[in-house]
């Protein structure tokens, strides 16, 4: 390929993040594809792998998806307008995909964050900075309970201080979790209140300028507590009958990231990620025994999002020479050879595995001795080398595509993308690290 040819196939190579989600019944898995298009859509595929996705939306508005419903036959879908995030709720039925139903109003003067529907089908759940009574846009994001039936908004939650939050409604439609920063810009405590809004309590504080968040169990009992410690973070689980909190997990040298049960979960297992060196390990945490199962290293990053029976999962995977994707593998056969794609990702793009270049895990020593971390992208005969700086900076560079990395190697140049102290990925202790001289300082 030519050089314009190589930039068209890598800006038009289908990617997805880190919203793909699996149904209730296990039977399908739902994402949201950048560059399959001129805007983003939801797209649909059979956990079996039986079909091809089916592309759920198809419209000139970025469309993302948001959650499936109880039954397992829709997905409820945000979209705005021209970028503005301004969204709109829709329902998308498996049976008639294209056709958006609308659940709320076009080009709100709000904010809407999140949206579950109720088990009873005529509740809407969501967060938004906006006064229902007066019509008015405000600063804090507050909780609703939207009746689609007669337009009713019930607030369910005042939060006093503004922060970003998506609510978290439990199966038997009972409860609903969320988070706070009204003690602490640089803190977050978990709340729970019931769905009248009678009962709005604070249930988990590690302290006001610390994190936690939480999220249910499939018996909408207990909820799954990851929290911020001073040197690491730990994981636990929330008793809503005791109001008991016990610890699960508590090491200072592991850096977990991530936890979570699985909709829809027979088995009381959660999947727990945890980065080293700005890679993904993820495990099996049975949480009624504590025994713990870690998944087999492979290339590239695996992280496991439901068991589908006995030893055979759906993961999210990718590296940087393989596209995102959604795929079925066996505990038993962890190699990326043995997985068989859901998305079918390499159909969609004329790129192939060897015109990408794979990046090097790098490390070197700071002025001050401390180790850094990047990924290295090697040129065949190199004219140069270019520092590409990911935001942030509590973030992270992965082993995953960039298109604006792979054509600059492509034109012949090196690329280190370094993980700077700020990033994620290693430690608190060094995101932290970023503060001790004052940004600007030994990052620079």
């Amino acid at each position: 390929m030519s050089p314009d040819q190589y930039l068209d196939a890598l800006l038009s190579l289908p990617i997805f993040y880190n919203d793909a989600a699996i149904s209730r019944d296990g039977k399908w898995a739902a994402w949201t594809w950048y560059r399959a298009g001129p805007t983003a859509d939801v797209y649909a595929a059979p956990t079996d792998a039986s079909t091809p996705p089916i592309r759920l939306t198809d419209t000139p508005e970025d469309t993302t998806l948001i959650s499936w419903t109880l039954d397992s036959r829709s997905v409820l879908v945000q979209q705005d307008h021209d970028g503005d995030e301004r969204a709109q709720l829709f329902r998308v039925d498996l049976d008639r995909p294209g056709v958006m139903q609308p659940l709320t109003e076009a080009a709100p003067n709000f904010f809407l964050r999140g949206g579950q529907l109720h088990p009873n089908g005529r509740w809407l759940v969501y967060g938004a900075n906006f006064d229902a009574a007066t019509g008015q846009e405000i600063e804090p994001t507050w909780l609703y309970r939207h009746d689609l039936a007669t337009g009713e908004r019930r607030v369910l939650a005042r939060p006093e201080q503004s922060g970003y939050y998506e609510p978290k409604l439990n199966e038997q439609g009972t409860h609903i979790l969320y988070v706070r920063q009204d003690r602490h810009p640089a803190g977050r405590q978990v709340w729970l209140v019931d769905i009248e809004g009678q009962h709005d309590r604070e249930i988990i504080n590690v302290g006001a300028a610390a994190k936690v968040s939480a999220s249910w169990l499939p018996d909408g009992q207990r909820a799954l507590v990851l929290a911020e410690a001073v040197t690491h973070r730990r994981l636990g689980i929330w008793d809503r009958a005791s109001g008991a909190l016990r610890w699960l997990l508590d090491d200072p040298r592991r850096n977990l990231e991530h936890a979570f049960v699985p909709r829809g979960s027979q088995e009381p297992i959660a999947i727990v990620v945890e980065l080293k060196g700005a890679r993904s390990h993820a495990s099996l945490l049975n949480l009624d025994t504590g025994e713990e199962t870690r998944l087999a290293d492979t290339s590239g990053d695996l992280v496991p999002l439901r068991s589908l029976r006995e030893r055979t999962w759906v993961g999210q995977y990718f590296s940087s020479t393989q596209p995102t994707d959604l795929v079925r593998f066996s505990l038993d056969d962890i190699r990326p050879e043995a997985f068989v794609s859901l998305t079918r990702v390499w159909e969609r793009t004329t790129i192939r595995r060897d015109d990408l270049t794979s990046a090097q895990d790098f490390r070197w020593q700071s002025v001050d001795g401390m180790e850094i971390q990047g990924w290295l992208y090697r040129a065949h005969h190199p004219k140069g080398t270019i520092i590409h700086i990911h935001g942030g900076p509590t973030w992270l560079a992965e082993d995953r595509i960039n298109a604006e990395i792979q054509f600059y190697v492509s034109q012949g140049f090196n690329v280190l993308a370094p993980n700077y102290r700020g990033s994620t990925g290693f430690s608190i202790q060094f995101q932290e690290a970023i503060k001790e001289d004052g940004w600007g300082s030994h990052e620079q």
